[in-house]
């Protein structure tokens, strides 16, 4: 997402429309997955699968899509829902619309944890929602010795509305693991993992307007800027993360055999 690959910029209206589209057009992309309201689609060479884009849909009865629009951006909210979280905050504000955050998450076992600093934007349109993130470095928080640091080079959501009260939520990412990981890691992501994920979003919606009512109900700063309490950061505190400057690890030798059972549900 990074223009030229150097400069940290916020994404303007064309980034978005941009993403919208890769998120619902399906030239190039191949379905891997199609069950129970979940398709999962992804688009690179297998060769260089690693660093391939995946794309997954799921159709939301109930929950309308601004509702799930706070979901994906609760924090407090997420550690509730996402069991793969270890850690999630946010770093500082750059706009009213925009911030820096860090997230961590459990690899399935025996995958090393990854982690995440990411630029994040947001934009309501009408009934439609986007979410879009990418990878940059804030000097505070560099590399730590007990997580692989990942690079987001494009990740993001589309939520629109689908008729009263529902919707339609799409979700799109290519991550760079920073790892040469086995095949079968990259199919499960795409028959397992990714469908996992999206079916936890969506239960997620169903509850969160009740977990909302006991948990500071009018507290939405993405909602209401004037909310927000976050420090400043500047974009000239950051850079764009570069893949190759950080540590590449090689995981190409994990059998799938030593995968720990949890990670089995879909």
């Amino acid at each position: 997402m990074s223009r030229g690959g150097e400069m940290v910029y916020i994404p303007d209206d064309s980034d978005f429309s941009s993403f919208r589209d890769q998120c619902e057009s399906l030239e190039g992309w191949h379905c891997r997955y199609n069950k129970a309201g979940v398709t999962v689609w992804t688009q690179g060479q297998e060769e260089s699968c690693t660093v391939q884009k995946i794309k997954t849909r799921i159709s939301c009865k109930d929950v309308p899509a601004e509702t799930l629009y706070d979901v994906l951006h609760d924090t407090s909210y997420r550690k509730k829902w996402d069991s793969n979280v270890i850690e999630t905050y946010d770093i500082g504000r750059l706009t009213v619309n925009a911030d820096v955050g860090y997230y961590s998450w459990k690899c399935p076992s025996p995958l090393k944890n990854r982690d995440f600093v990411t630029l994040r934007s947001w934009l309501p349109l009408g009934n439609d929602y986007m979410i879009i993130n990418y990878s940059v470095k804030h000097p505070k928080y560099p590399p730590r010795k007990d997580f692989v640091r990942a690079v987001s080079l494009q990740t993001g959501y589309l939520i629109k509305a689908n008729g009263d009260g529902a919707c339609i939520l799409y979700y799109l990412t290519q991550v760079d693991p920073r790892g040469s990981l086995p095949k079968w890691v990259v199919n499960r992501v795409s028959q397992f993992v990714a469908p996992k994920a999206m079916k936890k979003i969506y239960k997620a919606g169903l509850k969160y307007p009740e977990w909302k009512r006991r948990h500071d109900p009018e507290y939405k700063p993405w909602v209401y800027p004037e909310q927000n309490t976050l420090p400043s950061v500047s974009l000239a505190e950051l850079s764009v993360q570069h893949a190759d400057s950080l540590e590449n690890i090689d995981e190409t030798g994990l059998s799938e055999d030593h995968l720990s059972t949890s990670d089995h549900e879909a």
